[in-house]
């Protein structure tokens, strides 16, 4: 007998054969599955929208993507702006937007600056889709059958292969933040929603540790590579909301870069 979740990732698609089509296997693979996959987990919750939490809540359960282990501090305004979009751009790397977030996104205000604008064309492009729509452009971005068409990891783009140096460089600065990987996390650390939340909670002052800062964090394992990826994302054959999401990452690590080389 199916389980419930399995059942109702099956009726979001319209059938087994809707669901075997969408994540690449065949029908009687789908009808002999009692649960999801372990493998197939990620995939089945892009193309059903049903949260991998609820697919297989022993491999994902509802927990944050890091750990903190420290308070917050007192922000001034400038810096918690900085960190709310860190924090942004982040959660819609790491999962697709539900319809509730699409809704607020729509409510993005901008002005004249590049910034602004590239919020308003977020918020566009936020009214321009659909929950489902756009859990198909994550699928195809991030996941896809075999791989997505873009890997937005530190080790990749930094070596050409994932779990590499970079990967064992961001545990590394982790561990004396005092953070670690939600259990049962899948994705590796290196991950750039990963690495946006990090920041943002430095940014906030949540964490600390020795050796380890917003500056030097930034500079070793966003700067290296996150304009690239951002760059990518911007021109992805798959992407449409992703696009604008994109420009907003590009132009915020821009700001970032020039005022790090700013006179202290």
């Amino acid at each position: 007998m199916r389980d419930q979740a399995l059942e109702r990732a099956i009726g979001a698609v319209g059938g087994v054969r809707a669901l075997a089509r969408a994540v690449g296997v065949s029908q009687p693979a789908i009808s002999s599955w009692k649960r999801v996959p372990a493998d197939r987990v990620l995939s089945v919750e892009a193309s059903t929208g049903v949260p991998r939490n609820e697919l297989r809540p022993d491999l994902y359960p509802q927990e944050p993507i890091l750990v903190p282990q420290a308070a917050a501090s007192t922000l001034d305004e400038i810096d918690a702006a900085r960190a709310e979009e860190c924090e942004l751009v982040g959660a819609l790397l790491w999962r697709a937007p539900t319809a509730a977030t699409l809704a607020a996104l729509q409510g993005l205000r901008g002005d004249a600056s590049p910034l602004g604008m590239a919020h308003l064309a977020l918020a566009e492009a936020a009214a321009e889709t659909t929950p489902d729509m756009v859990r198909d452009e994550f699928f195809e971005l991030f996941i896809g059958v075999g791989r997505g068409e873009l890997l937005p990891y530190a080790s990749y783009y930094l070596t050409g292969f994932l779990h590499e140096r970079p990967l064992a460089l961001v545990r590394e600065d982790m561990g004396r933040l005092g953070l670690a990987r939600a259990e049962r996390v899948g994705e590796p650390e290196d991950h750039i929603a990963v690495l946006m939340d990090i920041q943002a909670q430095l940014i906030r002052g949540a964490v600390s540790g020795e050796g380890v800062d917003e500056h030097s964090f930034f500079d070793r394992h966003i700067r290296p590579w996150g304009e690239r990826f951002f760059a990518d994302l911007e021109v992805a054959r798959a992407a449409r909301f992703y696009r604008a999401v994109g420009r907003v990452g590009s132009l915020y690590l821009s700001i970032e870069m020039q005022a790090a080389s700013l006179p202290a």
